[in-house]
């Protein structure tokens, strides 16, 4: 299947999702807002990996909205046609963040390679994935106070669980760029590299990795440290044992051991596709 905005590559347990428009810094067209939710869907629900990476061509990562998709109809109107456009605004702003939520709600790792500026909604796609990467060049921009606007796809609601709220803040009030550097000493990115050839490189490793694990106990960790995040301690421990009760598979914990043991790579079930 083509698409406008994306490459998908699939090898060895890792789904690969390019951001494919450099000449436009993959900035995110109405096609993108329809195509990354369908990509991401059809590799969770038909297990089609283990881990997805996403990365992208040209010099950023992702320049934010794409400004074309700003309406210039500025004339005035009547209060109901008013009222009709802000209903419509605020379930545009609901799917946009849909888009991204899809990256939490998959059952497998997601790992942003970023390169370049992760600029207004390219900072909320990074902020939705597992694990970021980046390069030395590599800045963060949340980039709607720069043009007049509140960030409203995902950016605080994340940003806050991420980094300290003064930080968040003085981004989010100044507009400024936030370079890799800083980035990794905050935690936002885990790791830095030269360059975009050594970021892919060292992200495929990581990647192979998590995808030689057991499917099902990887869907669990995620559900789990996601669930932590936004429950109480005492909370997320009840979940835990619930789902462990239910989702722990002793043949799989031999296999690991065994695995281990005997110095070979682990045979483990795949996640079940979903049903539709």
């Amino acid at each position: 299947m083509g698409f406008e905005c994306f490459k998908v590559e699939i090898e060895d347990n890792i789904a690969h999702v390019v951001l494919n428009r450099p000449d436009k810094r993959n900035a995110m067209n109405q096609a993108f807002w329809r195509e990354f939710p369908q990509i991401i869907a059809d590799i969770d629900n038909h297990a089609r990996a283990r881990v997805i990476v996403i990365s992208s061509t040209g010099p950023h990562f992702s320049a934010g909205l794409d400004l074309s998709m700003f309406s210039s109809n500025t004339e005035p109107s009547d209060r109901p046609a008013t009222q009709q456009r802000a209903v419509a605004s605020y379930h545009h702003i609901l799917h946009m963040q849909k888009t991204f939520n899809c990256l939490e709600e998959c059952r497998i790792p997601v790992i942003a390679a970023i390169q370049g500026g992760a600029i207004g909604g390219g900072v909320d796609l990074s902020t939705a994935c597992d694990i970021r990467y980046a390069t030395e060049d590599a800045f963060f921009t949340i980039q709607e106070i720069n043009i007049a606007l509140t960030a409203d796809v995902g950016t605080f609601p994340r940003l806050v669980k991420l980094l300290p709220e003064g930080v968040v803040r003085e981004l989010a009030y100044t507009g400024r760029a936030m370079p890799a550097a800083e980035a990794q000493q905050v935690g936002l990115v885990n790791r830095v590299f030269s360059d975009h050839d050594a970021l892919m490189q060292g992200v495929m490793q990581v990647a192979a990795e998590i995808a030689s694990k057991a499917p099902v106990a990887i869907y669990g960790t995620k559900r789990m440290i996601n669930y932590a995040r936004d429950h109480s301690t005492s909370d997320a421990l009840d979940y835990i044992s619930i789902w462990n009760t239910s989702m722990m598979n002793n043949d799989e914990i031999l296999e690991a051991i065994t695995a281990k043991n005997e110095r070979r790579a682990g045979q483990f079930a795949d996640l079940p596709a979903k049903r539709s």
